[in-house]
């Protein structure tokens, strides 16, 4: 959006800020109605959806809107005036509508639609959009005028300088306005209607060029309304890097994912691996206490235990040991192992 784009939209809202505060039935003076400065928007002293009356000196809701959404109303608000019809206009202070200003007379400021249009009016009249005039008619320093100066002829220049807000604060933004045909624009130095300038022509103002856009550089651009087309191609590349942000968050998240479970597998394996290990060194253990005691002397004989052991298993009372005494498990449990070693214990009647 061009600076000027940006001002125009500023100017919008601040009116709406700016607005009086006196409502219906409040008391109020004509004389106070004005255009702010920088902005040249009407004020008042009533608010949004009234006028001071000139007669009665009262707030009285508006008779008419310029406005498809004017402002200070709800949505299908009953009471939103209705526009004027053709032939009729409605003012800044929306008071009623009025018949349109004949050439020469005063009217109010940058308000084109004010102005009745000429007898060649489809002719004259601005049809890029940009507001150039309105039906071949202009308000130029609040004189209505016809926009029809030829190429050559003496013209009428408007400046008007804008109070814009930027980046860096306040600035000027001056609009030049000439009474010249369309396609051709009115020269402040020299007051006559020169040719609009083509693309990539030097130029000082943007209503030098045909395009209504003079660049910072000082040639003529196209214009600022114009649409930007970009080639098949930009799409499928858009596609593609969407597709493959897509792939590669996906397989980024797999990766991490697949890292962490081995991480965790890992540290499980560990786990049962230092338990068989210390499960293991239990069984050692107890082996080496038994043997221990199998060879230890009693009341210091010579007794052959190995053969009391023998004897003692054909017994009635002392069953047949199980095969699984000395059974580990694979799976590293130490519940079941220790639960068959004591059972074989216990009916070996030694301990």
């Amino acid at each position: 959006m061009t600076p000027l784009a940006l001002t125009f939209l500023l100017f919008a809202y601040i009116p709406q800020i700016l607005a009086g505060s006196q409502n219906k039935g409040d008391t109020c003076d004509p004389g106070n109605n004005r255009l702010q400065a920088g902005t040249y928007q009407f004020w008042s002293d009533c608010n949004s959806v009234t006028f001071c009356n000139d007669t009665t000196h009262v707030c009285d809701l508006k008779g008419c809107r310029k406005d498809d959404f004017p402002f200070g109303y709800k949505q299908d608000d009953p009471d939103i005036p209705d526009k004027c019809p053709k032939g009729q206009f409605c003012p800044d202070e929306g008071s009623h509508c009025r018949d349109l200003i004949e050439v020469g007379q005063p009217c109010q400021f940058n308000r084109d639609d004010e102005c009745a249009g000429p007898p060649n009016f489809k002719d004259l009249a601005d049809t890029t959009g940009r507001g150039l005039n309105f039906n071949g008619s202009l308000c130029l320093n609040n004189i209505c005028t016809y926009a029809n100066k030829t190429a050559g002829s003496a013209c009428t220049v408007e400046n008007t300088a804008y109070t814009g807000y930027g980046p860096n604060g306040e600035f000027l933004d001056i609009v030049s306005r000439g009474d010249c045909m369309v396609g051709l624009y009115c020269d402040s130095v020299s007051l006559q209607c020169l040719q609009s300038k083509a693309l990539g022509e030097s130029c000082a103002a943007d209503k030098e060029c045909d395009s209504w856009n003079c660049l910072s550089t000082g040639v003529c651009g196209v214009s600022a309304a114009t649409p930007h087309h970009f080639g098949i191609y930009v799409y499928i590349l858009v596609c593609l890097g969407i597709v493959g942000g897509m792939a590669a968050t996906l397989s980024g998240l797999y990766f991490a994912h697949r890292k962490q479970r081995e991480i965790e597998r890992n540290k499980r394996a560990q786990y049962w691996r230092e338990q068989n290990a210390f499960h293991q060194n239990l069984m050692n253990m107890r082996e080496t206490a038994r043997a221990s005691i199998l060879s230890l002397p009693k009341n210091g004989g010579s007794r052959d235990y190995s053969r009391e052991v023998s004897d003692d298993s054909h017994t009635p009372t002392a069953p047949k040991g199980s095969g699984l005494r000395h059974y580990l498990a694979d799976d590293g449990s130490s519940e079941l192992d220790d639960g068959l070693m004591y059972s074989g214990k216990q009916n070996d009647g030694r301990f």
